[in-house]
């Protein structure tokens, strides 16, 4: 995505405002927590280069360098920096999660999964691993979009039906994803039941008006 940033920078005195444009990778969002959480998770990788003065990141060796082959879990923004450089620095291998075995396991029954122990940010995390040139990236482009849309109705039903009670059980098993939708699909059951009620469109006092009063009533009273 691109997005357009304005910049007030000062100099001696003078202002000088000014705009640039700043090109975001495609499902990468600069001001999401979410976004910066789900590139944070591991993903398994194996060095194509020997790096030197950093063995001490691989716990299983005494080594002073990462010697060429060598296999560690990075976070995923330092994995895809050093994979999609033009002289390829590592390798990238699909999470355990998004795996043939488990992509099987959600065919065969998306509804059941406990996808927050799977990943708490399955969806974000496996739409990221399209960007890299792997073998299975159509078969798991394919996966997360039957499991999204087999998932998505319970999830809507389910949170229309419990949105006085109480979700924690309901919403143990979904994503950060899932569970946003599940919070939507709630409000919207609200919002609906507040329409029939005629509830929608009665003017409330601010609570800014409210609270003055009662500062004035406090007042008057001491």
């Amino acid at each position: 995505m691109s997005s357009t940033y304005q910049t007030s920078v000062s100099f001696s005195g003078s202002s000088h405002t000014g705009s640039y444009t700043s090109s975001l990778p495609p499902n990468e969002d600069y001001f999401s927590i979410d976004d910066i959480l789900s590139s944070d998770q591991r993903v398994p990788c194996q060095f194509e280069l020997p790096i030197y003065r950093l063995g001490f990141l691989d716990p299983s060796t005494s080594n002073e360098h990462l010697e060429s082959g060598t296999k560690l879990e990075l976070p995923f923004w330092l994995a895809k920096v050093l994979c999609t450089r033009k002289k390829l620095i590592v390798s990238v291998e699909l999470p355990k999660a998004f795996r043939e075995g488990q992509r099987d396991i959600l065919s065969a029954d998306a509804k059941v999964v406990d996808l927050y122990k799977l990943g708490p940010f399955y969806y974000s995390l496996g739409v990221k691993l399209l960007c890299f040139d792997h073998l299975e990236r159509g078969d798991l482009s394919k996966s997360l979009l039957e499991a999204f849309l087999n998932r998505f109705r319970l999830i809507m039903d389910t949170s229309q039906h419990a949105y006085q009670s109480s979700t924690t059980a309901l919403t143990a098993k979904l994503d950060e994803t899932e569970r946003k939708l599940f919070v939507v699909g709630q409000k919207a059951m609200a919002d609906f039941e507040n329409w029939e009620r005629g509830l929608s469109h009665k003017i409330h006092t601010s609570s800014i008006v409210r609270n003055s009063r009662k500062r004035k009533r406090d007042e008057v009273e001491k």
